[in-house]
């Protein structure tokens, strides 16, 4: 009797180990990404104002990234990882063609680090390539491959926050909650959290239509789990112990939609489109914000938050946005 309980109580042993150095093929796939990601090569090495090109082994290809180094070089800055929308900063929608982030950040010791490409791709880990889209590990870019990289080669304080919009608002709170080690900080300007309902499935289906993205090879199909994995009103305890600013306006029309002087068709066009189509957006936004910041005051986790009365979905707005969102944003990271 006492051999065969030896001989089961090293069966289960054997089971048991097993078990422990089982490996999921997707895990280790992603393991050998991170260990072939590196800095190809940078433009305007030396200067305020640089190009980092880093191969992504996980999204095989190199990402360029508009890279703004902290003002003093005597000690240690932290870094803020200050993500483009739907587009990817691929056009002239983008932090430097619509902002001052570079008079804003110029005196201020942090480095500003902002990806160009992932456009439609919520700067998630896709389940499936798709047709339209190609590969997207975000997730593993931007939790993973890329801040090792970026510490070393900026000697930072290991210290990170990250801010995004629109699109990228919802992917900056969903990264934050996935590298609660990476992210100490996170900022959301305009954003929808929510990902598993109907309202946030079918935005996030109108952003993707706008690259012919296939939300299903994204998060699977409706009833996947990874709807939910993603939602941040459903998990918005994962945030908890980060600095954490949201901003949203009502929509209606504010300072960025006035029109002076004698406009001209064209630029009236453009701005009555603002007003309609971006205060659609923007007032979509808002409900979903105020559904995450009601979710968080449940929880008593604290947020600073800025409810605009005014603004549609623009540029102006972001960038008084991210000024406010700074002070916050600076002392999470231990800088000024």
């Amino acid at each position: 009797m006492s051999s065969r309980r030896s001989l089961a109580s090293l069966f289960a042993s054997c089971a048991v180990a097993a078990a422990l150095l089982y490996v999921a093929p997707g895990a280790l796939q992603i393991s050998r990404a991170e260990v072939g990601s590196h800095l190809d090569h940078i433009d305007r090495a030396g200067q305020r104002q640089q190009v980092f090109y880093v191969y992504s082994a996980a999204m095989q290809r190199v990402i360029p990234l508009q890279v703004l180094t902290a003002a003093s070089t005597t000690t240690p800055s932290p870094t803020l990882y200050l993500l483009n929308g739907a587009s990817g900063g691929t056009d002239i929608t983008n932090w430097y063609s619509r902002t001052d982030i570079v008079s804003f950040f110029w005196n201020k010791n942090v480095n500003v680090v902002t990806p160009v490409g992932g456009e439609f791709s919520y700067y998630t880990d896709w389940q499936r390539d798709d047709p339209a889209l190609g590969r997207n590990r975000w997730e593993t870019f931007l939790t993973r491959e890329l801040p090792p990289i970026i510490d070393t080669a900026l000697h930072t304080t290991g210290v990170n926050a990250i801010a995004g919009v629109s699109m990228s608002a919802t992917s900056a709170l969903d990264l934050a909650s996935a590298a609660p080690l990476v992210y100490s900080a996170v900022a959301a300007y305009s954003g929808c959290a929510s990902t598993s309902d109907p309202a946030g499935r079918a935005y996030i289906r109108l952003v993707l239509a706008r690259g012919d993205g296939n939300p299903a090879n994204m998060w699977g199909a409706d009833d996947d789990p990874a709807w939910t994995a993603h939602d941040m009103i459903r998990n918005a305890d994962s945030l908890r112990g980060k600095a954490i600013y949201l901003s949203s306006g009502t929509g209606l029309a504010g300072p960025a939609e006035a029109l002076s002087g004698q406009p001209t068709p064209d630029e009236a066009f453009t701005k009555a489109n603002q007003m309609v189509l971006g205060g659609m957006i923007e007032a979509a936004t808002n409900s979903c914000t105020h559904g995450l910041a009601d979710r968080l005051r449940a929880l008593d986790i604290p947020a600073q938050v800025d409810f605009r009365p005014v603004g549609t979905h623009t540029w102006p707005y972001w960038q008084d946005d991210l000024h406010k969102s700074w002070p916050l944003l600076a002392s999470a990271l231990g800088t000024e």
